[in-house]
């Protein structure tokens, strides 16, 4: 730091935040993509993840995806990162292909992790038990709307 005025220097300030960034990425990041793809894994082994695929299939193809693609939301909604990670882990098995991932990506923003965070916010505000239903179907909608709105844009029908 600067004696003289008191302010740290840009390379203090860079490298304070690299650190941040470090740990943002080694402590939630990386483990709920790590995450993501092992649960992938284990649903292809089991069969799970194909019977998803068969049931779901006809609801996803409203919007371009195929029914393995319902767990990219479910990962959102539970995570943003682990989103990312199932996304990434159906692109690399072949089960999406790269359309059908940029129809996908908002929606994984738009679930907003609110599981993982669900605790956090809502415990802390004080909201009302009977606000959280709302609260809590809110962004699935607009998550489903989003692909909607990218089946139009990315495929333009």
């Amino acid at each position: 730091m600067s004696a003289s005025k008191g302010k740290m220097m840009i390379t203090d300030v860079f490298v304070n935040g690299a650190n941040q960034g470090w740990a943002i990425a080694t402590h939630s990041t990386i483990p709920n993509v790590l995450m993501a793809f092992v649960i992938i894994k284990m649903l292809t082994i089991s069969g799970a993840l194909a019977m998803i695929g068969k049931v779901l299939g006809p609801v996803m193809a409203i919007f371009g995806l195929p029914g393995e693609a319902a767990m990219i939301l479910l990962g959102g909604w539970m995570s943003m990162g682990g989103g990312v990670g199932v996304a990434v882990a159906l692109f690399d098995k072949g089960a999406i292909d790269g359309t059908q991932l940029a129809i996908c990506i908002p929606a994984i923003y738009l679930m907003g992790s609110q599981v993982q965070y669900m605790g956090r916010c809502l415990g802390v505000i004080g909201v009302q038990g009977s606000d959280l239903f709302k609260i809590m179907a809110i962004p699935p909608i607009v998550a489903l709307l989003s692909l909607w709105v990218m089946r139009l844009v990315v495929l333009g029908s």
